[in-house]
């Protein structure tokens, strides 16, 4: 009560002193909330870029709300929101992806050469600050120059071929794809080449150079069977090339150059044997009939005397030649 009345009290000797305080708080506020909303408008381009994301027709994007899948799905096309620091997303491509099957020795021999080179040179660059950039750009070059490389497979009666193919792939399910598998492209580049290895080392070689649709055909089956619970729709695989050793491929030519030859021979042999058959065929029917004998004889006389030779032809009768036949 005594706190209360001295309060009045001051208020009654200086009601000026109270009037000026309310009006600079009052001031203040009016300030404040300009500067608020002068903030709030400033800032919303930059919340819009940061919340407001955008897919293309060809893409979905996968988010994670604090660690867990959002529901409804992967979202796209088009606009969606993400909270920062609370959300994050990842972006599946939906398009078909095509890739070189790389070969195991020649990716690890090359992997192992190149990350030893950049080792050695990074001790230069590291004074720059460039050694980071360096091992960068050799593990770029390696994998871009790795997936050109055929895949050498040894067949079922021992040949050592090396095989070309690629894989035609696209992403079905992305988040399954996301959620399910680290890395789906790499995954499927390592399944692929064991699959290409397996199929391949159960047929011999004249199978694999006369049934590529049916190899590719199994491999897709065997992948896309395989792939379905990453996510990942296996949609053609084909065998560009197969490459036989230098050896192998003297020995076959030899051996095509020497089967031509004895399929000329037998045809050789079975024209004679038929124009043969055709001579004695002529001769009998020559020899019953005369008239037919004769009439081969002025044939005969007469392509002679057609050609522009001298020579001198004395015809003689059928009949006197017949006495010494006889």
């Amino acid at each position: 009560m005594v706190e209360n009345d001295r309060l009045e009290f001051f208020v009654f000797l200086c009601p000026a002193a109270t009037s000026e305080n309310e009006e600079a708080s009052g001031g203040c506020a009016i300030i404040l909330t300009i500067l608020s909303y002068f903030f709030v408008i400033v800032t919303i381009p930059f919340s819009l870029c940061i919340c407001i994301k955008v897919v293309q027709e060809y893409e979905r994007a996968v988010i994670f709300r604090l660690g867990r899948l959002v529901s409804g799905g992967a979202k796209g096309p088009g606009i969606f929101f993400v909270l920062p620091c609370i959300e994050q997303y990842t972006k599946c491509d939906l398009r078909t992806i095509s890739f070189d099957i790389p070969p195991q020795e020649s990716l690890i021999w090359a992997f192992y050469i190149m990350w030893a080179y950049s080792t050695i040179i990074v001790a230069i660059f590291d004074t720059l600050h460039l050694a980071i950039f360096y091992k960068y750009w050799c593990l770029k070059a390696f994998l871009k120059y790795a997936l050109k490389i055929e895949v050498k497979v040894l067949t079922r009666d021992s040949v050592t071929v090396s095989v070309d193919a690629v894989v035609y792939y696209k992403i079905s399910n992305p988040t399954v794809s996301v959620a399910n598998v680290e890395n789906a492209a790499h995954s499927t580049q390592l399944l692929a080449q064991t699959t290409l290895r397996n199929v391949l080392g159960t047929k011999n070689l004249t199978e694999i150079l006369s049934e590529r649709d049916a190899i590719s055909q199994d491999m897709q089956n065997t992948l896309d069977e395989a792939t379905d619970r990453w996510g990942i729709k296996v949609e053609r695989v084909e065998i560009k090339d197969v490459r036989l050793p230098v050896q192998l491929q003297r020995a076959m030519a030899a051996e095509a150059e020497a089967a031509r030859e004895a399929r000329a021979k037998v045809i050789a042999a079975e024209g004679e044997q038929k124009a043969s058959k055709a001579l004695k065929e002529a001769a009998d029917i020559m020899a019953d009939s005369p008239a037919a004998l004769q009439l081969r004889y002025l044939q005969t006389l007469n392509s002679i005397s057609a050609e522009k030779n001298s020579t001198i032809i004395f015809p003689l009768p059928m009949d006197l030649l017949s006495h010494f036949v006889k």
